[in-house]
């Protein structure tokens, strides 16, 4: 355990408190609010509740899964029960991911800012950790795991069970005999260090030993010169210094004498590996390090759909909790469909449904609260209005007092620009999309054929147990549905929509000879990949001028998603995400926004900016030039249980290896399992990849667990960018040095990441630590490029 957790475990009188267990009502609903008793172990790490004060009690929650915590004030639940409950004495735990808030209501307004200050405190603290502190403090949990007595020691018996929930399958005998070497106190028990000794002793990896000692004189250590070899030779840190090599060692040394020697040991060696320096995702990515000047329809903005769901499409629950996530999570576009509520209020939720209502003007204020803590970038608001006029004045006057200055409400510099504002330029601003009205379009606006106020969503909702019209039949019944219920637009709400202008879209030609770089057209997600594939380089030059939104089709009334990447390839700006979903969509989603600071602003390649551009997603040729992936999946390390109530049971992993991108380059394939090892598993297989277009390319690990009974299992994933591995400098090519599969003998080498570690995530895309693969990367380039 870290040690300055335990000092303030020792010392900190809310933590001591918080210890000794309290009583506070758990509040799931209006009607669910129960009575139970919370405790924090003694570990510091988790959280127990129990139903009565010395009954048998379980895990609520750990304290590495939670984000934030809220006060009462600021709980949408606890706010519905203001009257019943007191909000001083209410707070929230928020976790991370798609996890449900904690909702508790503690006996006096000092016990609630007790656990408030204690729970704050301990996430401050994990959230500082580094990779060592981590690992001890994830031992720990595991001790308290194992040690089901609770008396601070483990018998070889609990051991025996401790190894099947850490999904280890290990010959008795063997076993044994590492219990007794830990043992060195003979008690029969093993407490604190003996405990580490042994998990160490566990998890010894042969692969990094050998790797180690190929570089090692002694075996031992690396010498600062070994370890300066192996940073040149291996990870292809051409430019790599002594001082650099120092830099490593004096920070990844566990030992003193080590750091005053210059020299690192196989403790120090692997905490390196496992290390950012060590990890695949490239840390020059992870800052914002593109250019934010330039216009905005040259970035590709995270963007979500139905923003105030946080379940399905036909009778989810509309939360502001949405916005919240969505934000957090560096979402820079966020949808809000607008109706007429009761007492001239309007409310948000997804028409025709029995979706819950929310308040727009309590949007407007949990998006003026959270718009700019995750991202300074500039936030946009889908609006798709359904309100009446005099709702409409309520809905511009929330948007202006409520937002402030924050809202976009004129041009920049009060002239009608050339080109849309870079995100640079709309730093902290929120910018309204929407209908708008000019002097010149007021009396044609009854005629004017604009965007469907009702998006395909909410038609095909209306008729979704209908046969599906054919696309002319849907465009006819789409219009007169539109001419039946289209509102009037308010001068005052139009005035607020800037640089975002919704337009309807009618062909390529159209937008090109009457629109604007200020309008903006919406597609659904069938209609845009008919456009890719019916006049793919026309959309491409289209979005090098204009913004794109492209949003899920109205039949996926479960929230499910599509893969974006095949709008991305036409340089579709805005692809909307159902956020509250997870699975491989949204990992891919994640996994492209992770870069650039995670700020929900990704630049476009410079083939999706050229507005004489000859890309076309579908036929890719020259001069692009065609990149092969090579990738040894070496071992995997603490994979967790799929399923964690199977204490007997023990995955048997494989590694799945995806690449997204445009259609040519998008495949898959997968090493052998491994039988009855989640703990430590070794594959030492060979995949292999050729890349049309790698500036497109996106780059998928999963593993699972091998079921020949079933569909295999999830365990988990990471996903990033191509451009974004960690990559040295490039080697000089000599002969002998392409790899003996022959996957592509015309190459020469390019930057290659050399070893890596890969830490994966769950399914809600929540960090798995310690839980990682092992792997080594070489990526070539063809001599010549290849229109194939």
């Amino acid at each position: 355990m870290a040690s300055l957790l335990q000092d303030q475990l020792t010392t900190d009188q809310d933590l001591l408190l918080m210890q000794e267990g309290m009583p506070m009502r758990k509040v799931r609903s209006k009607s669910w609010k129960k009575l139970r008793y919370f405790r924090l172990q003694n570990d510091g790490m988790t959280v127990w509740h129990a139903r009565q004060a010395r009954g048998s009690a379980k895990p609520s929650f750990s304290i590495s899964d939670v984000d934030t915590i809220r006060n009462g004030h600021d709980s949408e639940l606890l706010r519905s029960l203001a009257e019943e409950l007191p909000l001083e004495q209410g707070f929230t735990v928020v976790f991370h991911g798609r996890r449900s808030n904690l909702d508790l209501v503690a006996n006096s307004v000092e016990e609630a800012q007790m656990w408030m200050r204690g729970l704050q405190l301990l996430v401050d603290l994990v959230t500082s950790m580094d990779h060592q502190e981590r690992l001890d403090q994830w031992l720990s949990d595991w001790f308290q795991r194992g040690d089901k007595n609770q008396d601070g020691k483990m018998s070889f018996q609990e051991v025996q069970r401790l190894l099947h929930l850490m999904n280890v399958e290990m010959d008795q005998e063997y076993a044994f005999s590492l219990f007794q070497a830990a043992d060195t106190s003979q008690s029969g028990t093993l407490e604190g260090e003996e405990f580490v000794q042994f998990y160490k002793a566990l998890t010894k990896r042969a692969e990094v030993q050998e790797l180690f000692e190929s570089f090692s004189a002694d075996g031992q250590k690396l010498t600062l010169l070994e370890f300066l070899d192996f940073l040149r030779e291996e990870q292809k840190e051409r430019d790599c210094t002594s001082e650099l090599a120092l830099e490593l060692i004096d920070h990844y040394e566990p030992s003193d004498s080590g750091k005053l020697r210059h020299v690192l040991s196989m403790d120090g060696f692997l905490s390196y590996l496992c290390s950012k320096d060590g990890d695949i995702f490239n840390p020059a990515c992870l800052p914002i390090y593109q250019d934010m000047t330039q216009p905005l329809n040259h970035y590709f903005i995270c963007s979500s759909h139905n923003t105030y769901l946080v379940g399905d499409q036909l009778c989810g629950q509309s939360s502001v909790e949405g916005y919240i996530r969505a934000l957090k999570r560096g979402c820079r576009c966020v949808e809000v469909d607008v109706w007429d509520g009761p007492s001239g209020e309007p409310v948000v939720y997804h028409g025709h449904t029995l979706t819950s209502r929310i308040l727009f003007k309590d949007v407007v204020a949990t998006v003026a609260q959270y718009a700019f803590q995750t991202s300074d970038y500039p936030v946009i608001l889908s609006l798709e209005t359904h309100c009446s006029w005099e709702q409409q004045q309520t809905m511009a006057r929330h948007l202006t007092e409520i937002l402030g200055e924050q809202l976009l409400s004129t041009t920049l510099d009060g002239v009608l620009p050339t080109q849309l504002p870079s995100p640079e330029e709309l730093r902290r601003r929120i910018l309204v999309k929407g209908k708008k009205l000019t002097l010149e379009e007021d009396l044609e606006y009854e005629e004017e054929e604009a965007e469907p106020e009702l998006e395909e969503s909410e038609l095909a909702l209306e008729s979704q147990f209908e046969t599906e019209p054919e696309p002319q039949e849907q465009n006819l019944q789409s219009k007169d549905k539109k001419k039946k219920s289209k509102p009037i637009l308010c001068p005052a709400l139009s005035s607020l929509v800037i640089y975002l202008k919704s337009v309807s879209f009618r062909s390529f030609t159209h937008s090109k000879e009457h629109y604007h770089f200020y309008e903006i057209s919406s597609f659904s997600e069938t209609k845009a990949k008919r456009l890719i594939k019916e006049a793919g380089n026309e959309f491409v030059q289209h979005n090098t001028w204009q913004l794109s939104r492209v949003y899920p089709s109205g039949l996926r009334t479960d929230s499910s998603n599509y893969n974006p990447q095949e709008l991305w390839n036409a340089g579709c700006q805005m692809v909307a995400m159902n956020m509250q979903t997870a699975g491989l969509e949204m990992d891919i989603c994640d996994g492209h926004f992770r870069q650039n600071g995670g700020c929900g602003y990704v630049l476009k390649p410079d083939f999706l900016r050229d507005i004489q551009s000859s890309f076309h997603p579908e036929r890719p040729i020259s001069p692009f030039k065609a990149q092969t992936l090579l990738i040894q999946v070496i071992s995997g390390q603490q994979l967790p249980k799929v399923d964690k109530t199977k204490e007997g049971s023990i995955v048997d992993p494989l590694v799945k290896v995806q690449i997204f991108g445009v259609r040519l380059d998008t495949a898959r394939q997968e090493t052998n399992y491994v039988e009855n090892n989640g703990f430590n598993p070794y594959w030492g297989e060979t995949l292999c990849f050729r890349v049309l277009v790698p500036e497109l390319a996106m780059l998928r690990f999963v593993v699972m667990d091998y079921d020949w009974k079933s569909r295999n299992d999830f365990i988990g994933q990471y996903t990033l960018p191509w451009t974004c591995m960690q990559q040295g400098e490039p080697a000089p090519l000599t002969p002998g040095q392409y790899p003996s599969s022959g996957c592509l003998p015309n190459a020469v080498l390019l930057p290659l990441p050399g070893y890596r570690h890969i830490h994966l995530l769950s399914k809600d895309g929540i960090s798995l630590r310690p839980a990682s693969i092992f792997v080594y990367i070489c990526i070539q380039e063809d001599l010549e490029g290849d229109e194939s």
